[in-house]
């Protein structure tokens, strides 16, 4: 049962991270070429209204998602949002919160990845998130969703962006 949990929650983690990648077109983040030009005439958004939108509409759809902190992320200009739902209805409710995102806040469909995944795009953020992957366990086994959010002119930190403590000393 354990190692079926932990299985889970690695394919979805896997998943929400190539759904990233191949939606934001960084398949290769060693081969850093700069900032992307802008894929959209709508208004910049900040880090803070993307992450504030996306959690509002899957908070009222009943997926409630944390920040993770910067200091964990190597990528300049990304977010990722995680939590936990019961498996009967993650899957339904975040279908829900991306169709609330959209009609409420104004996001736009994403590029298609495929069944297994949704894209949003606002500005110059693009959302994505795996499906959770349906399981014969209880209904009420809790999954891991994981959206991850990647702005326009994403590219990997410098290491001295990416460890606090080298700019403590």
């Amino acid at each position: 049962m354990r190692r079926r949990q932990v299985t889970t929650h690695i394919v979805a983690l896997v998943m929400a991270v190539t759904a990233t990648a191949a939606a934001t077109g960084c398949t290769r983040l060693i081969d850093d070429k700069g900032p992307l030009s802008s894929r959209s005439a709508e208004p910049r958004l900040s880090a803070d209204t993307a992450v504030r939108e996306l959690t509002s509409a899957l908070a009222a759809e009943g997926v409630t998602l944390d920040r993770a902190p910067q200091d964990q992320i190597v990528i300049e200009c990304t977010e990722r949002l995680t939590g936990r739902s019961e498996s009967a209805k993650a899957g339904t409710a975040l279908k829900a919160g991306f169709a609330r995102a959209r009609s409420d806040h104004g996001w736009k469909s994403g590029p298609d990845l495929g069944g297994a995944s949704l894209t949003l795009r606002k500005g110059n953020w693009t959302a994505a998130a795996g499906l959770p992957p349906t399981t014969t366990a209880s209904p009420t086994t809790p999954v891991t969703i994981i959206v991850n959010l990647v702005c326009d002119g994403a590219r990997s930190k410098s290491r001295t962006d990416a460890s606090p403590a080298s700019t403590a000393s």
